[in-house]
């Protein structure tokens, strides 16, 4: 599975990328034809404290999963937005 990582007015530090990379990893336990996965870090209206949003959009076979979380840091979006897709790969996966 490849994971690439867009930042808009931003650029990610190294945790936060490792955060990344682990969390994204750990899904293809749940389904094993992830083919890749697009990040995209967000920073949204500056004065609100909510303003860091975090889109997955995971191709799989059929058509992509996406799904968009905002919270008040880019890690608890991020965990948000895994445990969504997470649910949404193992639905899929019953299906199939």
């Amino acid at each position: 599975m490849k994971i690439s990582v867009q930042s808009m007015g931003l650029t990610p530090h190294a945790p936060l990328e490792d955060h990344i990379e682990n969390k994204l990893n750990k899904l293809d336990n749940y389904y094993d034809k992830i083919v890749d996965v697009k990040v995209f870090l967000k920073v949204e209206n500056k004065s609100d404290k909510e303003n860091k949003t975090v889109e997955l959009v995971l191709a799989v076979p059929g058509e992509d999963i996406v799904v968009k979380k905002t919270t008040s840091s880019f890690e608890q979006s991020l965990d948000l937005c895994t445990e969504v897709a997470k649910k949404l790969l193992i639905k899929k996966k019953e299906l199939a």
